[in-house]
């Protein structure tokens, strides 16, 4: 996901590389201002250096990478470490995980019984703060079915 997030933002930049920036690893720790954006305070998530930035406009893109390691071992992930879910999980991945039901995994339903797995840590999904909401309903909707099962 990382490398067509990139791909989209530099040709969104094609053109105009004296007016953007793109910069990975930044991970912005404040920012200043009276009446509109001044500056940004950055840390270098590779180096640690930190650094001020005079500028007035900011696009920040999260989720792009997931935070699951410490599900390895867990949950079924994919090979970019997300969250494998619903019709994405296959046989071998409910094998490795023991599913012990004779249903298969509900939509958004991970490799446990009744774990399910929504917005941007999720295989699949767009990475919109809309669709995690979404989501987020659609995975109430069906954590109620799993109750009444």
């Amino acid at each position: 996901m990382a490398l067509k997030c990139f791909t989209v933002l530099q040709r969104v930049a094609e053109g105009k590389q004296h007016m953007i920036e793109v910069r990975t690893q930044c991970q912005v720790v404040s920012v200043e201002g009276d009446d509109h954006l001044e500056r940004v305070h950055c840390v270098n998530g590779a180096t640690g250096m930190e650094s001020v930035e005079s500028i007035r406009h900011l696009f920040v893109m999260t989720g792009a990478l997931p935070a699951t390691k410490w599900l390895e071992g867990c949950l079924a992930l994919d090979d970019h470490g997300f969250i494998k879910s619903g019709p994405d999980l296959t046989p071998e991945d409910l094998d490795a995980a023991s599913w012990p039901l004779t249903r298969a995994p509900h939509l958004l339903e991970t490799s446990r019984p009744g774990v399910f797995a929504v917005g941007d840590v999720r295989g699949g999904n767009i990475k919109r703060v809309a669709s995690a909401v979404g989501e987020g309903a659609i995975a109430v909707a069906f954590v109620h079915q799993v109750l009444y099962e």
